[in-house]
């Protein structure tokens, strides 16, 4: 819903609250999710209307949508299931038991269990946790404390909780004057453009979305006493206590409580939960000094690489550090690309001195190229691959003048940028071609800054001038829609919070005089002016937000700090001294880092602990460039979101349509797979490391799952630490990682040499770790009934059952050679095949774990295989077909029996395969070869359906030798993969969308017996 009719439906629900309307109010709020009234919400729990309270929470969550959510609702369907008990209406208990509560069932079957047992007692007070239960009355009262406290911590109702301050009758005014936001107006220059409202985002409280049991939680003996039915008491608890298990522990039932149990619950009689941030976590420990070598004008951390920073100096100079290893990565000075290019004012300017100032430097928000503004005319824009590789990617004479801001945006879906300039004009320009798309013209003074934001499909931008005007544009050529002044007409920068919820100012007059502010998007009108800044600044004081929490502003030869809802200095910090009187200042995106320009031509890095925790990770470790090629592939409309040209066109047999990189890791991917819910892709690296890419969920993907059209989003936790596997003496590049997710995607289990881990996914906090080497885990596979038991592959060719609950191997299979690569369950036939390096594929019967058949690969002839050649195992949809792939051969067996039924042999040229997958409905299988190149067969006959050429996807610049070293499949999406690539590189790839399909279905063949399909069978596809 746009944010026009977000504002809209606040100013509706004011005016039928006004009217007395309750009926439509509580209907409108609901089936709008913009506002939660909690006021109507404790009413209907406190009259007992629990269909009425469940429809109401249904237009803000659902039950599974996370802990908080689910803690919620079972304790609403646990008080009427004990309230139909109270009353001896044991019908409706029975019905609320298997309607309402059967579904927590596959979160904790014990505690089902353990409810439905209160239907045997007279009293189900009888039961010692429920014994200290009172009435009805109390009894709701009681969990309604509970409830509240659940909800403001449960982050969907974060900004619904307060409604926003309207006037009274404000919708009946506007309709008198005519001013609804956005309004077409009757002139060409409207002279008011209703600022967009936003509820105020309400501090969450430290709650806990519990264990769901009987009755308030004890946590610390759920942890103690893992086994065993927690001990529970219906009005305390004990909230200090929350112990961490030194074993592993089980997965249904053990990590069910931490995915639902983060915090201790406040109970009753305890005191008010404090929000969440507090100073601590503001950086404010200096951690290094780097040298600089000349006075630092502007610095920006890039989007996702949190320890990646890019500074502009007054001599113009850019460079690129690697805050965690201190080291600079990349220097480049200022230099006219193209001299003959520029306005005749310019060269006779540069004529004269031919150095120039950066005045901003700003990365993109994807993070694949920069923008540098400079005093002299000019912008440039350099994409960065990592390392030394800054390239040149446009040079644009912007300005007349000093360039004073740049920034990015995404009008009409295409990357664009905005300059500003002493020219008193702002400009856009496309990122691709360096066109000029508008001018906006209408300032009487020098622009100083620009913020582009967008609410919802509208985009605008708001500016300042030096006289302290501001003003805010659409793009289009109708004028300014905003005239406003600057508190003392300073020289003003804007910055929204990070969730784009709040936005702030921070200038100085001409004067001296400095001010930081929150403004009232509606009225155009400051909400709150923070204290403490100093009065005769030096030169213009720069600020930053982080956390949607915190403001901070350079001033007084320091750093100041405000918590965003209140006005008075938080607290301060001068950085060990040596600071200028308006320091530059920079947060990293997550908040954890904060880099200070100092007077002696330096940076100063401060960190808060979880930014400590993250350089001491990092700091032996290799760089993780961003690096993102920019090339679209055959075929492709332009999907970069700076207009990458395409690649030369091909046939029409299976062209691909978009290859959109995703990033590189450190060193080779070595495992890569989707995530359950297909919105995101989870990758392990060579050296230990795990990375997470998610896709946005915005108007150019609004199902949020992965698509090859949208640059996905490299996601870490606001602690910023990694999820890096423990690792042996031996080097991880020569261990042979492994993970298997769990099918929730709540955690995810991982080796590389050392010890297995197991990992939160929502934290990247490592939950437990097991089974220290030797043996090395290879493979991990769970099982398909039983998350509790995984099977391990080991080094030494065994393979062990091990339950993860209760800490115990249950069996240990021995039947192959050399070290297991591979491991798939069949749920239909309940066995489990396991392949190995020894090329050799065994059966093994879950009920007992006893070898059922074995039989070893048929090696093509005059075909030659690597010694530690993996073999790899995938069953069909039908969990009877295997795929088995080895770099000789696809092949496909019929289990238990293993009768090969077809063998496909590659063309010798393609050089060997390196990994295939099926696709999700399995009916393709996608391969990918030593040369790059990718195969696409059907499964039915192993017949080439279309040859990917590297050219398709791999930009030309890069290194001949990359190669994909794994593959995956898209788990609902049947014609989009990825692949993980030798060098770090991470590729979508999907079919033309006039197409729909990989290439063309080829005939189906006769004979059904076992046969031998060569790859030479699909020599007549066209290959690409």
């Amino acid at each position: 819903m746009s944010s026009l009719s977000r504002e809209l439906v606040f100013l509706i629900l004011q005016f039928l609250d006004e009217e007395k309307f309750k009926g439509t109010v509580q209907k409108l709020e609901q089936e709008s999710g913009f506002f939660f009234n909690m006021r109507y919400f404790e009413d209907a729990v406190t009259n007992g209307e629990w269909d009425d309270v469940e429809k109401y929470l249904s237009g803000f969550t659902k039950v599974d949508d996370n802990r908080y959510s689910m803690k919620i609702f079972f304790e609403i369907r646990k008080q009427k299931y004990l309230e139909a008990l109270d009353k001896k209406e044991r019908a409706k208990a029975v019905e609320v038991l298997v309607k309402d509560l059967k579904v927590f069932s596959a979160f904790n079957d014990e505690l089902f269990k353990e409810i439905t047992q209160l239907l045997t007692l007279d009293n189900f007070r009888e039961n010692e946790q429920l014994s200290k239960y009172g009435d009805t009355k109390s009894a709701r009262g009681i969990m309604l404390v509970e409830l509240k406290k659940l909800i403001e911590a449960n982050p969907l109702f974060r900004d619904k909780l307060l409604f926003p301050s309207l006037k009274s009758s404000r919708l009946r005014t506007m309709i008198n004057q005519r001013l609804l936001p956005f309004q077409s107006a009757p002139t060409p220059h409207p002279t008011s453009l209703a600022w967009m409202t936003n509820p105020s985002p309400v501090p969450h409280p430290t709650v806990s979305a519990g264990p769901i049991g009987l009755a308030a939680s004890n946590n610390a003996a759920i942890l103690k006493r893992p086994r065993t039915p927690p001990t529970m008491d219906y009005q305390t608890a004990d909230s200090e206590n929350v112990l961490k298990r030194s074993r592993p522990f089980g997965i249904s039932d053990e990590v069910n409580n931490l995915h639902v149990n983060i915090l201790p619950v406040a109970y009753t009689g305890q005191s008010h939960a404090q929000n969440l941030y507090s100073s601590d976590d503001l950086p404010k420990t200096l951690v290094m000094t780097l040298s600089q070598g000349s006075a630092v004008k502007s610095m920006d951390f890039h989007p996702s690489q949190q320890t990646l920073l890019l500074v502009g100096t007054n001599i113009g100079d850019i460079m690129v550090w690697d805050i965690a290893s201190r080291e600079r990565l990349a220097l480049r000075n200022f230099k006219v690309r193209d001299l003959g290019a520029c306005s005749m004012t310019l060269q006779a300017t540069l004529a004269n001195e031919s150095t120039s100032s950066v005045n901003r430097v700003m990365w993109s928000p994807d993070g694949i190229l920069f923008g540098v503004a400079y005093s002299k005319n000019i912008v440039h824009l350099y994409t960065y691959h990592g390392g030394d590789d800054l390239r040149n990617r446009l040079e644009i004479d912007a300005h007349v003048g000093s360039v004073n801001d740049i920034a990015f945006s995404h009008p009409n879906k295409q990357l664009s940028v905005i300059t500003c300039g002493e020219d008193k004009t702002i400009k856009v320009w496309d990122a691709a071609t360096g066109s000029k798309q508008y001018t906006f013209e209408g300032h009487e003074a020098p622009v100083y800054s620009v913020c582009p934001h967008h609410k919802e499909n509208i985009q605008f931008i708001f500016s300042t001038a030096t006289d302290g005007k501001i003003k805010a544009w659409l793009y289009d050529n109708l004028g300014s829609r905003v005239d406003y002044d600057a508190p003392g007409h300073s020289c003003t920068t804007m910055a929204y919070s990070a969730d784009g919820t709040r936005l702030f100012s921070c200038g100085t007059s001409k004067e001296g005089d400095s001010y930081i502010v929150e403004w009232n998007e509606s009225e155009g009108a400051v909400k709150r002016t923070y204290h403490g800044l100093g009065k005769r600044a030096a030169g213009v004081v720069q600020f930053d937000t982080t956390k949607n929490r915190f403001l901070a502003a350079g001033d007084d030869f320091g750093i100041k700090f405000w918590d965003m809802d209140n006005v008075s200095l938080l607290t301060s910090t001068d950085a060990g001294g040596g600071l200028p009187a308006t320091p530059c200042i920079r947060f990293n995106k997550e908040g954890t880092l904060l880099s200070v320009s100092t007077s002696e031509n330096g940076i100063k890095i401060l960190a808060n602990a979880d930014g400590f925790q993250m350089l001491h990770t990092l700091e032996n470790r290799s760089f993780d460039a961003s690096r993102i090629a920019s090339g679209t592939v055959v075929k492709a409309p332009t999907i970069s979101t700076f207009g990458a040209s395409s690649a030369t066109a091909g046939t029409s047999t299976g062209v691909a349509d978009r290859g959109a990189p995703v990033a590189a890791m450190v060193g080779l991917v070595s495992r890569l797979i989707y995530t359950n819910s297909g919105v995101a892709i989870l990758a392990l690296a060579s050296n230990a490391v795990h990375k997470l890419w998610k896709w946005p969920r915005n108007d150019r993907n609004v199902s949020g799952k992965a698509t090859a059209s949208v640059q996905p989003q490299l996601w870490q936790p606001s602690s910023g630490i990694l999820m890096t596997n423990d690792i042996s003496d031996k080097s991880p590049e020569y261990s042979v990682p492994c993970f298997a997710l769990s099918k929730n995607d709540s955690y995810v289990m991982s080796a590389s040499g050392g010890k297995i881990s197991l990992f939160n996914m929502m934290t990247f906090k490592t939950m437990t770790t097991f089974m220290p080497p030797p043996p090395a885990a290879t493979f991990l596979a769970f099982h398909p009934q039983d998350n509790n038991v995984i099977a391990i592959g080991m080094e030494d060719s065994s393979i062990q059952i091990y339950n993860v609950r209760v800490d115990e191997v249950k069996s240990k299979l021995k039947g192959h050679q050399k070290r297991i690569t591979g491991l798939a369950f069949s749920h239909v036939l309940n066995v489990l095949v396991s392949s190995g390096a020894d090329a050799q594929l065994c059966v093994w019967s879950i009920d007992r774990w006893e070898k059922q058949a074995y039989k070893f690969l048929q090696i093509p002839t005059g075909r030659t295989s690597d010694s530690l050649a993996e073999t790899r195992v995938q069953f069909h949809q039908d969990q009877i077909h295997l795929l088995a792939v080895h770099e000789t051969q696809i092949a496909i067996y019929e289990a238990p029996k293993l009768e090969c039924i077809k063998q496909w042999v590659p063309r010798e040229s393609s050089g060997p395969i390196t990994h295939a997958t099926y696709s999700c409905d399995s009916q393709s299988i996608y391969v990918s070869f030593n040369d790059a190149s990718v195969s696409v067969l059907t499964s039915t006959t192993l017949r080439l359906r279309c040859r990917i050429n590297p050219t398709s996807y791999l930009p030309s610049n890069l290194s001949s030798r990359a190669y994909p070293v794994v593959i995956a499949a898209h788990p609902s999406e049947s014609n989009q993969f990825a692949l993980g690539l030798n060098d770090g590189g991470v590729y979508v790839l999907e079919p033309l969308e006039s197409e729909g399909k990989w290439g063309n279905l080829p005939p189906t063949e006769n004979d059904a017996g076992p046969s031998i399909a060569s790859g030479a069978a699909g020599s007549d596809q066209a290959p690409r």
